[in-house]
Parts: C-alpha cells; structure tokens; sequence
C-alpha cells in the first residue's frame, strides 16, 4: 500500500504532483538540487491553494494541512521510507538514467519507481534499474492540479501488482486513469505534439501569422487556446524533445521537427518560461513574435 511518495524535480510538473500527492492526505519527499527551485515550488504550492481558498474550495486549514505534508530536500535519503517515488524531471533519458542510478541506493526493496516522462520508452528506462517489475510510466498532465487525466504505461517488464497499485493511487488523487501502450510518446503527445508541429509549419511556410494560426484554431476547431500559444505554454524545448522521440523512433518523416521550432529553441526562446517563444511575454499583453 502506497502512503508516503516521493517526488523528484521541483519544477512546474513536479510541484503540481506533489501538491495533488499533499491534497490526497499522502506524505510527500519534494527533491530537487537547487533548493532555490524548492523554495518556489513551495511558494507556487502556496500560492495554488491561496486560490483556491479565495474561490471557495478550499479552507485555510486544509491549505495548512496540505502544506505540512511536505517535506523538501537535495539528498536522495530522504526517500528511504517512501513507497513510490515519481521522478519528475527535465525530458532527457540521460538525465532521467542518472537520476534512477543515484536514486536505488536509497530505496527500500518493495518501492516503485514511477516517471513522469512525456514521450521516451518506459521499457528502456526500466532497464536502466534494478527493479523493472516494479516500474512505470505515469504521465501527468501540466497543470496537474486541473487536468484530470493521467497516462498508465507499462514497460515489458512492469508487474500487473505495479500496475494496479499506481492506478488505485491515481484515482485516490482524483485524477482519471487511462492505459496507454509503450509507443513513442503514449496517446496525447502521439497526436497533440504533431498537430502542434504542423501549425509551427504552417507558420514557417507562410499560410498565417502567429495571431491568424491560433486564431483559426480556436474559433474554426473550438479550441481552448491556439497551437503556438499552448507549444508556448508547454515549453518549446520539450515539444523539439518529443518530436524528435516520435521521429527517432518511428522513423517517420511526418513527425520530422520543423526548422522553425528548432531554430527558436536554439535561440532559448524557449515559451513562457523564458519570456518569449511564439509570443513575447515581457509586456503587459502577450505579442506574436512573427
């Protein structure tokens, strides 16, 4: 039974899933390097629940009571009694192997690892550890504290008692879950990074504008938010990622990174997070970049 869970990385992803983790009553260990980005990641927690307070949601007991169920820190030994750890961190397998490498010493035998990887091949990653039964996929969606969907992939190896474990936590975290295949980039990335891709070739062959693009998207597809702002919103460095995954390891040009958006991460405007992408960020109201 899954009651104290560890997360690793303090960025956008891995403070939203401790703070699901928190809210559901579990014990969580938040790990990052940079207690820098943990001080954020607390001070954003905070900031979520204070939302939710202000629309009624939530009580400022149950904010205090979420807040002190977790713990953070730089040194893996903090999840020597976890049941679960989530790594959470950049989408770069030779990270996420360094991680798991460094990670195992300090595991008690009986732990799952979980990552929250977007697209690389949870098999492979498996491997990479000591217990390949004991692993799987579980692909939050960003922000975790709204989207209610959670991808469950299994490796070749993942154990059916792993599998049901990590489901049963995800519907105690509220969250719907849905088994998808070890395929490059699982269900929503297969079809949404191409649809994204497509639009970011539409701009650089000259169909439409940034502004004209999204538009069309949202009125004509009725579409919450444009292709170019969400790539913006997602993170242009990892859209380029997951492309390239799909491309590598399908081996199908249709999924062949647009110059374009390789050329806007080489140039770090890398989205919102850094204060330009398809749209520049640094004024009051977002302006199209092209």
């Amino acid at each position: 039974m899954i009651s104290r869970i560890g997360v690793i990385g303090a960025g956008q992803m891995g403070s939203g899933i401790a703070q699901v983790c928190a809210r559901a009553g579990y014990e969580v260990r938040l790990n990052d390097q940079s207690t820098e980005a943990l001080d954020r990641a607390i001070a954003n927690i905070h900031g979520n629940l204070d939302r939710q307070i202000g629309k009624g949601k939530l009580s400022e007991a149950e904010r205090d009571q979420t807040l002190s169920h977790i713990q953070t820190g730089t040194d893996y030994a903090m999840f020597a009694e976890c049941d679960l750890v989530i790594e959470a961190a950049t989408e770069k397998e030779a990270i996420k192997r360094e991680i798991f490498k460094r990670l195992i010493p300090s595991l008690k035998d009986e732990a799952i690892i979980a990552t929250n990887t977007s697209s690389i091949s949870i098999t492979r990653l498996a491997a990479s550890t000591d217990r390949p039964g004991a692993f799987i996929g579980m692909h939050f969606m960003n922000p975790v504290p709204v989207m209610a969907l959670v991808e469950l992939i299994r490796g070749i190896a993942t154990d059916e008692k792993t599998f049901a474990s990590v489901r049963e936590l995800a519907v105690k975290l509220g969250k719907q879950p849905v088994a998808a295949e070890d395929f490059p980039a699982f269900i929503v990335n297969r079809v949404l990074l191409p649809m994204i891709n497509e639009a970011v070739y539409t701009l650089y062959e000259g169909v439409g504008s940034v502004e004209a693009i999204d538009t069309a998207m949202k009125l004509g597809a009725n579409h919450p938010m444009g292709p170019l702002e969400l790539a913006d919103f997602i993170g242009l460095d990892t859209c380029l990622a997951i492309m390239q995954v799909l491309y590598e390891g399908l081996a199908d040009s249709k999924y062949r990174p647009c110059p374009l958006l390789v050329k806007y991460v080489e140039a770090g405007w890398l989205g919102k997070k850094a204060g330009r992408g398809f749209y520049d960020y640094r004024g009051d109201v977002p302006v199209p970049t092209r």
